[in-house]
């Protein structure tokens, strides 16, 4: 695995794409950190980190799109395959050397509550509370790019699809409120939901099949806890898509919560989309 993550970090500071990730991220730091924190004389350095962390939609894609789509479209992913390891070590190597080179720039975000407590009284807990959330939630966004970029050869698709699935993550609870609260408008946002997410099953894993089964189990299933218990669905949809999106759980830390079930979804989040990952490996390995 080291060998992988040692080939990773090569791959990204050879070229210019770790160092533009890294400056990308300390621009937009430095840019809200000096008209919030300096200009503005507020002390709490998480609302600089929380007005700004729209900015991985734009950066993570960066760091993503080539780390499996690459690989595929030059043909050099039928190396990996022939190595005596299997593909967990593989994607783990690759996924670690991306925490690598995220961890760079908040490495050294780190030092800006430590200036500005120079300034003036700042609550390092609550900042660095929101730097290690900051992180975590790059660490989120990384395995769902990483797993975008293993289901196509082309890098702009994956990054296309990388900047898509994160926009409408940022803004998913915005557009959920603008569903009625009555328990038969959540029902049938639910019921379509279930129908996107057949779809966007069939598209990945090429089984129209296992979708419809998905789907209709599914739909089943709602219609009999709707039936059973149709108070439950007030307000439900909003509310699923609010603990669905990991930009406003990493909201309640800079509102001075540490959230350890936000911890454990960002933990989740990363588990599911590196076992996917892997799994898409294995399916073309094979095939």
């Amino acid at each position: 695995m080291r060998a992988i993550i040692g080939r990773e970090l090569r791959s990204y500071y050879n070229s210019a794409i770790g160092y533009v990730f890294a400056a990308f991220i300390l621009l937009f730091v430095g840019i809200y950190t000096m008209a919030i924190n300096l200009k503005g004389y507020v002390s709490n350095f998480e609302f600089s980190l929380g007005q700004m962390s729209f900015v991985y939609i734009l950066a993570i894609p960066i760091i993503t799109m080539r780390m499996i789509a690459e690989e595929k479209r030059q043909k050099t992913d039928q190396l990996l395959y022939s190595l005596p390891m299997g593909m967990t070590r593989v994607v783990l190597g690759k996924y670690f050397a991306a925490l690598i080179v995220l961890a760079v720039p908040v490495a050294i975000i780190c030092f800006y509550p430590l200036i500005l407590s120079s300034y003036g009284k700042v609550n390092l807990l609550s900042a660095y509370g929101s730097i290690f959330a900051f992180f975590l939630l790059g660490a989120s966004l990384i395995s769902v790019g990483m797993f975008l970029s293993s289901v196509t050869e082309s890098q702009v698709v994956a990054a296309v699809l990388s900047f898509i699935a994160m926009l409408i993550n940022f803004f998913i609870s915005q557009l959920a409120n603008l569903v009625s609260a009555s328990s038969m408008s959540s029902f049938i946002a639910m019921a379509v939901l279930v129908v996107v997410l057949s779809i966007i099953i069939r598209l990945l894993v090429k089984s129209g099949i296992f979708a419809v089964i998905f789907g209709l189990v599914c739909e089943i299933g709602l219609i009999v806890m709707f039936i059973s218990s149709r108070s439950s669905f007030e307000g439900l949809f909003p509310t699923v898509m609010k603990g669905i999106s990991m930009f406003d759980r990493f909201y309640s830390f800079i509102n001075g919560v540490f959230d350890i079930t936000s911890v454990v979804y960002f933990v989740m989040v990363s588990l599911v989309f590196v076992f996917l990952t892997i799994q898409s490996l294995e399916k073309r390995r094979w095939n």
